[in-house]
């Protein structure tokens, strides 16, 4: 008797939004209604209690005194900015600009940290006025944060971005280990340390960033085990004891088919033994865990409506008013290698059964605008709402939206 094969899964979990009637609730408001509040489609919504179920989860399953930091860059919408910034512990901006709307948010400036491999002279001169940590990722910013800081009066906070000597495996984009333009090499930091030392910087700690997108709680376990000891070894080169110690992120979030939500407990476990060791090693450090993405991304859907359906040689298209002008990365556009599709609903038939194969397209011309390929969804029709779930991250605010003089988008936190 030959065993009976198992259906793979369609795509990503997507049930932390509910449904009443067949129409998806986000905030616990109908979709149409939302969609008639915000007074257009496309839009993007983000539900609050998402996010503040997802901080509270892992504040659950992570050790008492772990130190959570939203990195803003995955979504830097305001509302929703000042939102998590009532829920962190602190916030990781990429800009000046983002300092901008970390501080707007109420943000504490001692819990901010600024780190980017090109800062420029002047928004060095920001971060040391707002009194934030910056995470020094070159040479060059050395002199520069000594000149700004004599120049204030004030002292500025440092910390080493290092590019260590091993890298995240199986993380969907890789930031650390072999030749990067993040950080200073792990064997110059010794280096780099004394030079901090020799400008009167305040050194505070350091910052490890293997890399992120990732969906196997052996391969992060791996990955802070050797940031730990890096860092431990690090610390001997120092000017001043280690204070802060951010050992990055890299939690993933189910995008594809086949995926599932990352296991948190063997991370967990791992935490609290690298706690206790810090206990010893570095008495002084506040362990710090910089998430964006696992924050946001499933807290967000994108909305746009059905313009067209137009059948070519036996195959339907749905052409919306949505495309990869405000969803690059739905669209495959934003470093996929091989394209997949998001989860997918129709959401205002999502108790309908799929009842066709389609594809999901935008008003661009351009082949390149797919939202989702030959999808089995239920039978759409002109008017009605496709709904792109996993997007509250890297969305608006990183994709293409002046491409072909369409329409901005529309955001909204509810």
């Amino acid at each position: 008797m030959t065993q009976a094969t198992r259906t793979p899964p369609v795509h990503a979990p997507m049930d932390q939004f509910d449904a009443r009637n067949g129409e998806l609730l986000v905030g616990g408001i109908p979709l149409a209604q939302l969609a008639a509040r915000v007074g257009q489609t496309p839009f993007y919504a983000y539900d609050r209690q998402l996010l503040t179920a997802r901080v509270q989860q892992l504040r659950t399953a992570l050790p008492t005194g772990i130190k959570l930091h939203y990195a803003m860059k995955a979504n830097p919408m305001p509302a929703l900015v000042g939102h998590m910034a009532g829920l962190v512990d602190g916030i990781d901006v990429a800009s000046a600009g983002e300092l901008k709307v970390a501080l707007d948010a109420g943000a504490d400036p001692a819990e901010i940290s600024f780190a980017g491999p090109g800062k420029r002279d002047a928004e060095l001169h920001q971060a040391v006025a707002a009194g934030i940590l910056i995470n020094v990722e070159s040479f060059r910013e050395v002199p520069a944060l000594a000149t700004a800081s004599q120049a204030l009066g004030l002292p500025a906070r440092v910390a080493v971005r290092v590019n260590p000597d091993f890298e995240l495996k199986a993380s969907g984009m890789k930031m650390g280990g072999g030749p990067k333009q993040f950080g200073v090499d792990a064997e110059a930091v010794p280096e780099l340390l004394a030079a901090i030392g020799e400008a009167g910087l305040a050194f505070e700690g350091f910052h490890l960033f293997a890399g992120s997108q990732n969906l196997k709680p052996e391969a992060i376990v791996e990955a802070q085990q050797k940031s730990f000891a890096l860092a431990c070894r690090l610390a001997e080169h120092a000017p001043a004891p280690v204070r802060f110690l951010n050992l990055g992120g890299g939690f993933g979030i189910p995008y594809f088919p086949g995926e599932a939500r990352l296991d948190l407990s063997a991370i967990a476990d791992n935490l609290a033994q690298i706690q206790a060791d810090a206990a010893r090693s570095l008495p002084e450090a506040s362990l710090v865990i910089e998430l964006g993405r696992y924050f946001v991304g499933e807290a967000g859907i994108y909305v746009c409506r059905v313009l067209d359906r137009k059948v070519s040689r036996g195959h339907t298209y749905l052409v919306t008013d949505g495309g990869l002008h405000h969803h690059l990365s739905a669209s495959g556009n934003f470093g996929q290698i091989i394209r997949k599709n998001y989860p997918v609903a129709i959401g205002n038939r999502m108790d309908a059964p799929a009842g066709e194969a389609v594809s999901i397209v935008g008003p661009l011309c351009t082949p390149l605008d797919i939202l989702g390929d030959k999808m089995a969804l239920p039978t759409a029709c002109e008017g009605d709402f496709v709904v792109i779930y996993q997007s509250g991250a890297y969305g608006a605010s990183a994709s293409p939206q002046s491409f072909l003089g369409h329409p901005a988008i529309a955001e909204v936190l509810v």
